[in-house]
C-alpha cells in the first residue's frame, strides 16, 4: 500500500444533502451485459453458441426475456428515473441497443452508439446517454493492436456537448480477458491500458482541464499494473477534511482517478470469480472532475450496484447477479456482473 498516492478530499456540505434535484446532477454507470446477441448468424463472427440450434439454444423468446430483464435494471437506476449516460459491453450490434431502448426505455429519451468491432465474437462496447442532456459531437474508436493479430474490443470514445456550453469525454472499455492465466494475460491488457492512456494523452494536450470518464470492465482490479501503472489512475478516497487546494497544487492535470478504489478496498466486487469478489468494472475521471468548478464527483457516490430482484438468493451462488446463463444452462436472469454507478454534482 505505501506506493499507492492516495489523494483526499474534503466533503462540501451540498454533497451531503440527502437530496439533489435532477437537473443538478449526472449519474453515470457501467454494465456488462453479459453476451446480448442477436438470432441470426453472423458469416463473419465466431457466434455460432448464440444461435437457436446452437449450445446456448438462443432464441427470440430468450432475447426478449434478455431485454426486459436489462431494461428493468437500468430504470431502477438513479432512483428509477435511469442514467444519464450508460457505458456497456458484450453487445453484438448496436441495433440491438436501440431495440432495448425502442422497445422498454421508449420514455427515457435515450439514443446509443456502437461502432462495429473486430474481436472475432463479435461483440463490442456502446453508449446509451439522454438525448435532452447531451448531444454527440465526435466519435472515437480505438484499435488495440495485439500480438499475433489476436483480435479484441474498441475502445470506445464519445465526446459530448452537455447544457450547450460544455464538453465531456466517455471511453468505455472491455479489455481482453484472464482467459489463459491472469499473468500469461496480462500484457494484453497492458497494451489496451497504453493505447487509451495515449488517446488521453492527445487530449490533454489540446486541453489540460479535459472533463473524461473512463469507464468499462477492465478484466483488471484497480492495483493491477494495467490501471495503476500504464492508465495511471490513481486510487482516491474521500473520507478526509484535508483541504481540496492540495489536490490543485500538488497533482498534475492528466491525472487520472478511480473513483472505484475505495469500495475495491472494502472487500467489495462486481463479479465473482470461484469463491472471490473481483471489481474488474470500474468508473475513473479526470482531475478537473475532482476539482473542478462546473462539474464535480459527488463524493461516495461510487457503488456496485446490486437491486435486490437481480441478487441470487440461495445456494452455491448465494448473493452474486443472477445471470442469464449458468454454464450453457439458460437461467433467465440479468448479467453475471453487477452495474457500477456514479453521480457528479453541476455547479
Amino acid at each position: 500500500m505505501k506506493n499507492f498516492l492516495f489523494i483526499t478530499l474534503i466533503i462540501f456540505s451540498n454533497f451531503a444533502c440527502a437530496q439533489i434535484s435532477e437537473d443538478k446532477t449526472i449519474s453515470v454507470a457501467f454494465w456488462n451485459l453479459e453476451n446480448l446477441f442477436d438470432t441470426k448468424d453472423d458469416q463473419s463472427k465466431n457466434d455460432e453458441e448464440f444461435l437457436p440450434d446452437g449450445v446456448k439454444q438462443w432464441n427470440e423468446d430468450r432475447l426478449e426475456r434478455k431485454y426486459y430483464n436489462l431494461s428493468r435494471v437500468i430504470r431502477s437506476m438513479n432512483d428509477g428515473r435511469g442514467p444519464d449516460i450508460l457505458g456497456v459491453c458484450e453487445v453484438e450490434h448496436k441495433y440491438l441497443l436501440d431495440s432495448l431502448i425502442s422497445k422498454h426505455l421508449f420514455d427515457k429519451n435515450y439514443i446509443s452508439e456502437s461502432p462495429d468491432a473486430p474481436d472475432e465474437r463479435g461483440i463490442q462496447t456502446g453508449i446509451i446517454f439522454r438525448a435532452d442532456k447531451f448531444k454527440l459531437l465526435e466519435t472515437l474508436s480505438d484499435t488495440v493492436h495485439l500480438e499475433q493479430n489476436i483480435q479484441t474490443r474498441l475502445i470506445l470514445g464519445v465526446k459530448l456537448l452537455f447544457k450547450n456550453s460544455d464538453t465531456i469525454y466517455v471511453f468505455v472499455n472491455h479489455w481482453p480477458s484472464r482467459r489463459g492465466g491472469e499473468s500469461e494475460s496480462e500484457i494484453r491488457r497492458i497494451k489496451a491500458a497504453q493505447t487509451l492512456r495515449k488517446r488521453i494523452e492527445q487530449i490533454f494536450n489540446n486541453d489540460k482541464n479535459a472533463k473524461i470518464i473512463v469507464m468499462g470492465d477492465f478484466n483488471d482490479e484497480p492495483t493491477n499494473s494495467s490501471i495503476l501503472n500504464h492508465l495511471k489512475a490513481k486510487p482516491i478516497i474521500c473520507d478526509s477534511i484535508e483541504m481540496i487546494e492540495k489536490i490543485n497544487s500538488r497533482v498534475d492535470n492528466s491525472d487520472l482517478f478511480n473513483l472505484a478504489y475505495h469500495s475495491y478496498s472494502l472487500g467489495e466486487g462486481s463479479y465473482k470469480h470461484q469463491d472471490n469478489w473481483n471489481m474488474l468494472d470500474q468508473i475513473i475521471v479526470s482531475r478537473e472532475l475532482i476539482v473542478g468548478a462546473k462539474v464535480r464527483y459527488q463524493c461516495n457516490s461510487f457503488q456496485v450496484y446490486k437491486p435486490e430482484f437481480m441478487i441470487t438468493k440461495s445456494g452455491k451462488y448465494q448473493g452474486t447477479p443472477f445471470p442469464t446463463y449458468g454454464g450453457n444452462r439458460y437461467l433467465g436472469g440479468y448479467s453475471d456482473h453487477f452495474p457500477v454507478i456514479a453521480k457528479f454534482i453541476l455547479e
